[in-house]
């Protein structure tokens, strides 16, 4: 080794000494062909013995030696041959070090650049893996980003496990559900080229989709189940849960209700996982104050039974996406009794309204609560009576009883009381005397003489007056009544209008109907109606006019959400703003785009700037590409080549 490296040296110096030979004065043609020789030969062989040791290095996995090694070699003659490159990056793929995986990641992106076909679509993917492994989001996803430009075709199983370690962090969710709607988009268009592309599938949008549920991006949540309808994706069993949780977030019962439909009987071994979406659509029913429905959905809940007789699972349903009565709107395929192998990457959601036990699903007190406060504030005490024993029997009654009795509501016992033997089902001595008890302790002895003589009528009792000594004890469901004083204490008080779920509703239908006469006309109502819109309204609003290319008015709309976040009645998410820059970027709104992203550092929100530099060099590559402010012949122009610089500064175009 000490003589090879002896070599090296005196070959160097033969080098050094006949370039300045060949430099400093007029050489001779003696000295021009004696010198020269020595020159190949020193190259020859010092890249053959760089290569060697490099070669050496990676097969013994040895990454600071291979990369010392790689240092000289690429400074002296470039990058090596694409065997040694794909070897390089496939073994630093392998190290569990951050810095090792930074520096793959970096040579990997300026080996690219310089010859596209330096590194194959193995090596890319295992370092992609290898970096979101190490949860470095940003990375992998513009290698897979790089691999779906240069056409390089993934299976969905490799775009899944990179993704699945992608969506563990918030970041990375942002990220995949980007990736996600670019591979949609590459797909369409080149589908029809009857090109070679990857088709993401249901496995992958539901590991996205139930993703982008746990961290909050409900909107683009919405996209994507939109997109799964346009690349034509079956949705199982997970899809359908999923989606119904992105519904309910953004306040779209009639889309949920539609699913709902969908789905028929339950299969019992898919009770269970079901509960999620009648969970959801109970939600909503309480959202929209509507607690006819919300009665005659847990009805619906309580009945489900397993029927055999549900739709063949291999023959897809087609639910629509907007509403029944768009003939050109989007259909999505549903399976509701499908469910794909790997289970593990469905969305796990805590029910609150509904529960599951002995193979059977049922409400919770958190429902029955709402019910009842819900029934007594619309004094509709008869239908819930009529509900109550449909669901739970007399036990349930009584359960209701004693909690109303508990909290003070005792003229609404005493009717649930009359409800109930009315309809010839009467309760027994113990609730009666409750209610008795209650007032007696109220002092409301006239109503106390009623129910005694009630309770002597209907022979319950013989004695009116030993009643008087009798005074139960209530409260044995005490979660029920501490609920119903969470329920009344809450009141009127709702965080958003339930008209305001309507309104978004008709604003949804006439947006995906292209009637933007009358989305704009119900968005005025709101207005006009003093009700704050929400984040679903202006995202509507967004997606409508993005679809019929008018960026004016979605500058117009980001002034209204200013004045909106301005007086404290809207709290934007990351998503909303993530949508106004790629638009503002679309109609050529750099002021506007600077200023959302500059709100978005303020808020610590993430920044896709690759997405970013994509959408502006798709459309504005060479925009104010040579032009100095010097040749600016207005302000306006002025101003606006300074935020067409100060973008491309950001996104790193030079």
């Amino acid at each position: 080794m000490f003589r090879k490296r002896k070599s090296i040296h005196d070959s160097l110096r033969l080098f050094d000494l006949s370039r300045i030979v060949s430099t400093s004065s007029k050489p001779s043609l003696f000295c021009s062909t004696s010198v020269q020789p020595a020159k190949l030969t020193w190259e020859a062989s010092s890249q053959v013995i760089l290569k060697k040791k490099l070669e050496t290095a990676l097969k013994d996995h040895r990454v600071d030696d291979a990369w010392d090694v790689f240092k000289d070699y690429k400074r002296l003659y470039g990058f090596p041959d694409s065997v040694i490159m794909n070897r390089f990056v496939t073994v630093f793929s392998y190290s569990s070090d951050s810095n090792w995986l930074c520096k793959a990641d970096d040579l990997t992106r300026l080996a690219l650049k310089q010859n596209s076909g330096l590194i194959n679509v193995d090596a890319l993917t295992k370092l992609s893996l290898s970096l979101a492994r190490a949860q470095m989001s940003e990375s992998a996803c513009n290698i897979l980003r790089t691999m779906l430009e240069k056409g390089f075709v993934l299976t969905s199983d490799v775009v899944r496990v990179v993704m699945m370690h992608m969506v563990k962090t918030e970041v990375g969710t942002c990220l995949a559900s980007n990736y996600l709607v670019q591979v949609c988009h590459r797909f369409m268009e080149l589908s029809k080229r009857n090109s070679n592309v990857m088709k993401p599938d249901t496995v992958l949008f539901n590991l996205v989709l139930g993703s982008c549920v746990r961290f909050g991006f409900s909107l683009k949540g919405q996209e994507l189940i939109e997109l799964m309808a346009k690349v034509d994706v079956v949705a199982d069993a997970y899809s359908i849960v999923i989606m119904s949780c992105v519904y309910e977030m953004n306040g779209m019962r009639d889309e949920l209700k539609k699913l709902k439909e969908c789905i028929g009987h339950v299969p019992s071994q898919l009770l269970c996982h079901y509960r999620g979406l009648f969970d959801n659509l109970l939600s909503l029913e309480f959202k929209f104050d509507d607690i006819s429905s919300a009665g005659r959905l847990v009805l619906d809940i309580c009945k489900s039974k397993d029927l055999t007789s549900v739709q063949n699972p291999e023959k897809p349903l087609v639910l629509s996406v907007g509403s029944h009565h768009i003939k050109s709107g989007l259909r999505i395929q549903i399976s509701p009794k499908l469910l794909q192998r790997d289970s593990s990457l469905g969305v796990d959601t805590e029910a609150t309204f509904v529960s599951y036990a002995d193979s059977k699903i049922g409400i919770t007190n958190k429902t029955l609560a709402k019910l009842v406060y819900g029934y007594k504030r619309r004094g509709d005490l008869p239908e819930l009576s009529k509900m109550l024993f449909s669901v739970g029997g007399s036990k349930l009654c009584a359960d209701v009883i004693d909690a109303c009795v508990a909290i003070g509501w005792l003229e609404a016992s005493h009717d649930i009381l009359d409800d109930m033997d009315s309809a010839g089902h009467p309760m027994d001595l113990a609730t009666y005397r409750k209610v008795l008890s209650g007032y007696y302790k109220s002092k409301m002895l006239r109503n106390a003489e009623v129910l005694v003589r009630q309770m002597t009528k209907a022979g319950l009792i013989t004695d009116p007056s030993d009643e008087i000594s009798v005074l139960s004890e209530t409260n044995e469901n005490t979660e029920l009544r501490a609920l119903l004083i969470q329920e009344i204490n809450a009141g009127e008080q709702m965080k958003v209008p339930s008209m305001l779920y309507e309104l978004n509703s008709s604003l949804y239908y006439f947006s995906k109907a292209k009637m933007e006469g009358d989305a704009v006309l119900t968005y005025r109502k709101i207005q006009k109606m003093k009700i704050p819109p929400t984040v679903q309204s202006f995202w509507i609003l967004i997606d409508m006019y993005s679809s019929l290319g008018m960026y004016r008015e979605i500058t117009v709309t980001w002034g209204d959400i200013k004045r909106n976040m301005a007086s404290r009645n809207l709290e934007v998410t990351q998503d909303l703003l993530e949508k106004l820059v790629v638009n503002f970027l679309r109609g050529g709104y750099f002021e506007r785009v600077m200023e959302v992203i500059s709100y978005m550092k303020e808020k610590d929100m993430y920044n896709d700037l690759a997405m970013y530099k994509k959408e502006y060099l798709k459309l504005h590559k060479n925009l104010y590409r040579t032009l100095k402010a010097a040749d600016a012949v207005t302000e306006a122009q002025a101003q606006r080549l300074e935020h067409v610089k100060a973008f491309r500064k950001l996104v790193g175009i030079v």
